[in-house]
């Protein structure tokens, strides 16, 4: 992994008119390969997982799993994939330090259960923002299990204590800031004593849980190593007790961060491929396809490739609901702000509470080079005029990886844009600058 500069990284600007040909091999699914890493903890053997993402929030999630006593050997590559030997312990440890979630969602969210079983008091940190991401609706259902919260905490930083050992099966929480809640109890329920019967309960009225996706990917990822999952309704998932079995994994390609790459080919005439892109998913990432289309892309699956081309023309959207696939939601806003016409985006209101409230982080930054973009109670309405008459500026990323995406494919039309941390990347690719600039050279 290259060391990136702090100074603003300056985005590569090209112009409509741009003309690529690039195959951009994108690292593997953030979503998929720390769940996968769990269930790997969780297994009743040890497994391997190939080509899972080497970055920073896959490295925090590998670190708390070593501080539980799992051993994660690194094997090395074959061909162009990483391979893991995950060897779970007999019994998780109770570790020595506090775990680091960095700004991981997966990794503040999805350990505090495996942790849990441990027995004992195990604490939990993480960088700056981390205290601003919602984790009330988690530890409330961890607290039903029987984990003991000290100090009243809220969310991160925190320390919870299971000497007391769980009990309990039904858990009544609130999921509609986060489906990784949801995920976060699922993953680890089968080892509970009794199992759990998890009930997704609204403080508000009709309010649904975002990026369904993610939660059909838990559910399958569970399935897959024989868990018995029962869903009597839309908000009931029942998990029966017993072993999950080890299972050998490979990871599909990410496809939410492919997204801003096949974006890059739509606002100029270039033509990008992903090798890799299954025909069938979980991911939410893959709601880019039709999205792009829209825009006025050509895009095809060729082989095991998608290939998109753009055309010259850049489309407003219109209405697009991303309560599914929210991870999309600064990418399609910029697409928006590129085209001419009006895009009104909704469902994403759940957004605020990611690495950055990002409806208020996309007004600032698109309202400060010159685009007109109103902030809605779930989303955002953005009128584009096309890219002429856009001005530079230094686009802040707020430690945030798909604000600076966005800031990116801003910059491919947008003369002197420069992202203020661009090494926030790191987050779900080792080396985004360069797969950024070897797909316009």
């Amino acid at each position: 992994m290259r060391t990136l500069s702090q100074q603003p990284w300056s985005a590569p600007c090209v112009g409509a008119d741009f003309v690529c040909d690039a195959v951009v091999n994108v690292p593997g699914s953030k979503s998929e390969t720390n769940r996968a890493l769990v269930l790997a903890a969780l297994a009743a053997g040890p497994t391997r997982i190939m080509g899972g993402l080497v970055s920073r929030d896959s490295d925090l999630m590998l670190g708390a799993l070593r501080q539980l006593g799992v051993v994660i050997d690194d094997e090395g590559l074959a061909g162009d994939e990483s391979v893991w030997r995950v060897t779970p312990p007999s019994e998780f440890c109770v570790p020595a330090a506090a775990i680091d979630c960095g700004l991981a969602g997966t990794v503040m969210r999805f350990v505090p259960p495996v942790a849990a079983l441990n027995g004992g008091r195990t604490s939990f940190v993480g960088d700056r923002h981390a205290s601003q991401r919602p984790m009330e609706p988690l530890l409330d259902g961890l607290a039903q299990l029987g984990v003991a919260l000290e100090g009243g905490a809220t969310g991160i930083p925190f320390t919870q204590d299971a000497t007391a050992g769980l009990s309990g099966r039904s858990v009544r929480i609130d999921s509609s800031g986060s489906s990784q809640f949801v995920s976060a109890l699922l993953l680890v329920a089968a080892r509970l004593p009794e199992g759990v019967e998890l009930t997704h309960v609204p403080a508000e009225a009709g309010a649904s849980i975002p990026s369904r996706p993610h939660l059909d990917m838990t559910v399958s990822m569970l399935r897959a190593r024989g868990v018995d999952v029962q869903t009597p309704d839309e908000n009931t998932w029942v998990v029966a007790p017993g072993p999950i079995a080890a299972v050998d994994a490979r990871v599909e390609p990410d496809l939410t961060s492919a997204a801003v790459f096949l974006a890059a080919a739509t606002v100029t005439r270039g033509t990008v491929r992903v090798p890799g892109w299954p025909e069938q998913t979980t991911q939410g990432g893959a709601a880019i396809v039709e999205l792009l289309r829209r825009a006025g892309a050509s895009v095809d699956l060729v082989g095991d490739s998608l290939e998109v081309n753009g055309t010259g023309v850049l489309n407003a959207l219109g209405e697009v609901d991303l309560h599914a696939s929210s991870e999309l939601t600064p990418v399609v806003a910029a697409l928006a702000a590129l085209a001419e016409g009006e895009t009104r985006i909704t469902g994403v209101a759940h957004i605020r509470g990611h690495e950055t409230d990002r409806l208020a982080a996309l007004t600032t930054e698109l309202g400060r080079i010159g685009v007109e973009v109103e902030e809605t109670e779930d989303g955002l309405v953005i009128r584009g005029r096309g890219f002429r008459g856009l001005k530079g500026a230094v686009w802040n990323s707020y430690a945030d990886h798909r604000m600076a995406h966005a800031g990116a494919l801003m910059g491919l039309l947008v003369e002197d844009l420069r992202v203020d941390d661009i090494a926030c990347t790191t987050k779900t690719m080792a080396d985004f600058p360069g797969l950024w600039q070897g797909m316009l050279t």
